[in-house]
């Protein structure tokens, strides 16, 4: 069975998950403390399955970790319906009131800024980092206009929410779990300062849409606070980790140059190839068979996602980048009720970054060897220093 805190596994799991798919679906994983659903159809069915729910437990002990189990107790993430249903209407409510739309605009602006941003500091220096001048500022300035917030509040927003997904991962450290507090203590103040502000002038952005909402005060926070969480952690590693793997397969960036109509596969692709998010859990309110393993109540599993979209049952040659593969059943947004609220949002972004790219900057290259951050469950870089 895989370690998760492995550097070689960390590198490259894939072998890992090929390996464990070839014995079974589904596995306990002494580690990790739960069952693992390592096949696309078994990852659908934990994502699916009605006997299968996101039943949030507060983090212990409740005085330690106030501020982030309110952020997870009121979240839509963490919710099952009834209270799901009705998080989740609301929530698709304010984003159905145009949000997508009127950001396209100025997201692909922003993209071909920041390309040209890289572009310079390559000019200057030899290279530079692809993750600070556009796959980390381009989600980060685009849910600062979502949110209506001040684009120089966004790397303060970043290192918070990087301090707090941490809390997702397996053996996290006594001050990492304190870090984890009290950056959501600050986002939380921070977030019920700009609700305050837009309670008495409103605005366009969405916090002003979910005000009028029928959510609580402490609903309206959370929502906020997963926006940003989500949005950001998700989309910087999709262009971090895709990059990194359209650089490394020379033959699929040439192919995205010389055909630009395959933009948009390009995106579910990169999603797939190398999952941003690696894994995600629900625990079984009723004794649940899933892959012909027993899932007994108040138990836990997990869908291996980044295993699930390396299944040659469901992707020929699953091992490979083909940037114009349809159809491409990935699991990257979730499945069922738990979809990705913002996955709309997020194809528009990684979408932008890719085509200004391919426009601005086609000799791309890598400079050196990436640095991949040190935790399992979300994937990414450190750092993708590039050349052209």
């Amino acid at each position: 069975m895989f370690d998760p805190r492995d550097p070689a596994f960390l590198a490259d799991p894939y072998p890992a998950f090929a390996a464990l798919r070839e014995q079974g679906e589904v596995h306990f994983h002494e580690g990790l403390g739960l069952a693992v659903a390592v096949s696309h159809a078994a990852s659908s069915a934990v994502l699916r399955h009605r006997g299968l729910g996101r039943i949030w437990q507060d983090a212990q002990p409740l005085e330690r970790f106030a501020s982030f189990n309110l952020l997870h107790r009121n979240s839509l993430l963490e919710n099952e319906p009834p209270a799901h249903t009705r998080l989740r209407r609301l929530i698709a409510g304010a984003f159905g009131r145009g949000h997508v739309q009127r950001l396209r605009p100025m997201v692909g602006s922003l993209a071909a800024s920041m390309v040209d941003s890289l572009a310079a500091a390559i000019a200057a220096d030899g290279s530079a980092d692809l993750l600070e001048h556009l796959a980390q500022p381009l989600p980060v300035a685009v849910i600062a206009e979502l949110l209506g917030v001040p684009g120089s509040d966004g790397p303060r927003m970043v290192e918070l929410s990087n301090a707090i997904v941490k809390m997702y991962e397996y053996g996290l450290s006594e001050e990492g779990r304190d870090a984890a507090e009290r950056a959501a203590e600050e986002f939380v103040a921070y977030v019920r300062s700009v609700a305050a502000s837009r309670a008495s002038s409103p605005g366009d952005d969405i916090i002003s849409d979910l005000l009028r909402s029928e959510l609580t005060p402490d609903e309206l926070v959370a929502t906020a606070v997963l926006l940003l969480m989500a949005g950001h952690e998700a989309t910087v590693n999709v262009l971090g980790n895709g990059i990194f793997a359209l650089l490394t397969h020379r033959a699929e960036w040439e192919r995205l140059l010389a055909s630009p109509s395959l933009l948009d596969s390009c995106v579910e692709e990169l999603i797939r190839f190398d999952a941003p998010l690696q894994l995600f859990e629900r625990t079984a309110t009723e004794d649940v068979t899933i892959g012909g393993y027993v899932v007994s109540r108040g138990q836990k599993i997990g869908a291996l996602l980044g295993a699930a979209a390396r299944d040659p049952k469901v992707f020929d040659e699953p091992d490979r980048l083909d940037i114009g593969r349809t159809p491409n059943a990935h699991l990257g947004f979730g499945l069922g009720i738990h979809y990705c609220v913002g996955a709309p949002l997020a194809r528009v972004e990684i979408a932008a970054a890719l085509g200004a790219l391919a426009e601005k900057l086609p000799g791309l290259r890598l400079a050196e060897r990436p640095r991949r951050r040190p935790e399992f469950v979300i994937r990414g870089l450190r750092e993708l220093r590039v050349t052209a």
